[in-house]
């Protein structure tokens, strides 16, 4: 499949979130997530160490366990995640973006792939500072992204996703992932969508968000 006839500019500002318009009954061909990984790897990351590595769950019995464990990291977390920051969206918006993520959440499991993108590790005492988790996630979340604006020019979506993570350690035994020395990003949902004709979405001006020389 070529890649869509999108400038660099509209790939990036039109590289939604995917929940709703996933297509859940068209394969993903090998190929297409192949092409999507070479360009990840292009991504910068920390000394060119290369640290990343992908799992593409694709077995319907993985896939349905491993939405189970997202499920539960939602349904019933581990850990207290705070959510009293900044908040410059829109609330209207907000509720759309809760009916689309109860999407994902009934019908995770049919997606046909799901994407697990881990980064070694020599311990996992080594990301207990912030400058530590800096240095490592600073060494995968690129490429992660380079893959998904490389699915968005290809007709694919993609949505970042985090409550698998409350149940990591069960994940890694899932997919067989070294737990003490691999460490897992993210869930990422990856299959065609229904449409290509994404938009850019609603932002803050950057003239509230850009501070030049102090805050």
């Amino acid at each position: 499949m070529p890649p869509l006839d999108l400038t660099a500019d509209e790939v990036l500002t039109t590289t939604r979130a995917v929940r709703r318009r996933l297509d859940l009954d068209r394969p993903v061909e090998r190929t297409l997530i192949e092409e999507c990984l070479r360009l990840a790897a292009q991504a910068p990351t920390g000394r060119n160490r290369q640290r990343w590595d992908f799992v593409l769950v694709t077995d319907p019995a993985r896939r349905a366990a491993l939405a189970d464990l997202y499920r539960l990291g939602l349904t019933r977390p581990r850990q207290r995640v705070v959510r009293d920051g900044v908040d410059r969206g829109d609330p209207v918006r907000g509720r759309r973006i809760a009916e689309s993520a109860q999407y994902l959440f009934d019908h995770l499991h049919e997606v046909p792939v799901l994407l697990v993108p881990c980064i070694r590790v020599r311990d996992r005492h080594e990301n207990a500072s912030h400058v530590g988790q800096a240095n490592t996630w600073g060494s995968i979340l690129p490429a992660v992204w380079q893959f998904m604006l490389a699915a968005r020019s290809r007709g694919l979506g993609t949505a970042w996703t985090t409550p698998h993570l409350h149940y990591e350690r069960e994940a890694a035994e899932l997919l067989s992932i070294p737990y003490e020395t691999v460490l897992q990003a993210a869930l990422i949902p990856v299959a065609h969508t229904i449409g290509t004709d994404f938009r850019a979405g609603p932002r803050t001006e950057v003239d509230e968000t850009a501070h030049w020389d102090t805050w």
